[in-house]
């Protein structure tokens, strides 16, 4: 009996410390994919998502995109580049303070979702610092040192901009516009104010994979090759 006994107790000793071991691995787990997940948004990628449809038809309402922290630095930035940005100028206003639960602060504090607080935009690259970017020339494009560009990124039947401009961008700055140009309230519109320019220290990164929706998933282009004959700059 007493040896029934004693081998009983210990088969519930190890049991329950079994079962401890396996709820252990499961927090080592996910405390491991929660730290992974922070590291990976700091220095790597973060998720932001599109509310306009100013990008159309590279980006729609609602996809969810993955953003490369590393361009600009350690990787250059180069005109195509579609880049997300802080609004340091001001160009969206003031935004109402969202709210959110525990379970969507966490998931956004490790990047696994967007922060739909932050005030950022996203564009596409045009010009980089030094190069002179105007329109419409003769041919009725926008040109970038001269070269005209054919831009196949451009919403069907938008023209590549219905506000004439010319400006020679400063050091350090990149001029941006949208892909859907007539809805794109970008570097052209602001110019005047003197906030068409954006600081290369205010990109957040370069915008890589489309995420979200599944059926929209994949990498999103730069079209380097339309500017190949507008120089060989590049902004680290």
């Amino acid at each position: 009996m007493t040896k029934h006994e004693h081998t009983s107790s210990g088969g519930r000793s190890r049991h329950g410390s079994g079962k401890w071991a396996w709820v252990r691995e499961v927090l080592l787990i996910v405390a491991a994919a929660l730290v992974i997940s922070f590291v990976v948004k700091t220095f790597f990628f973060r998720a932001f998502y599109i509310p306009s449809g100013s990008m159309e038809p590279t980006l729609e309402i609602n996809d969810r995109i993955f953003v490369n922290l590393m361009v600009p630095g350690p990787f250059e930035l180069e005109r195509g580049d579609v880049v997300v940005f802080r609004d340091e100028l001001g160009w969206l206003g003031e935004a109402a303070e969202p709210e959110t639960n525990v379970a969507q602060d966490v998931l956004m504090f490790v990047g696994l979702v967007p922060d739909p607080s932050s005030q950022h935009l996203v564009k596409r690259v045009v010009g980089l610092p030094g190069d002179t970017v105007e329109c419409c020339g003769p041919e009725g494009r926008v040109e970038v040192n001269g070269q005209a560009l054919d831009e196949p990124y451009v919403a069907p039947g938008a023209a590549p901009s219905d506000v004439p401009f010319e400006v020679t961008i400063p050091e350090d700055k990149i001029w941006v516009m949208g892909d859907h140009r007539n809805a794109s309230a970008d570097s052209r519109f602001h110019n005047e104010r003197g906030a068409g320019f954006i600081d290369l220290g205010d990109v957040e990164g370069k915008a890589s994979v489309i995420a979200w929706p599944v059926s929209r998933l994949g990498v999103i282009d730069s079209h380097h090759e339309v500017f190949d004959d507008a120089g060989s700059r590049a902004a680290e």
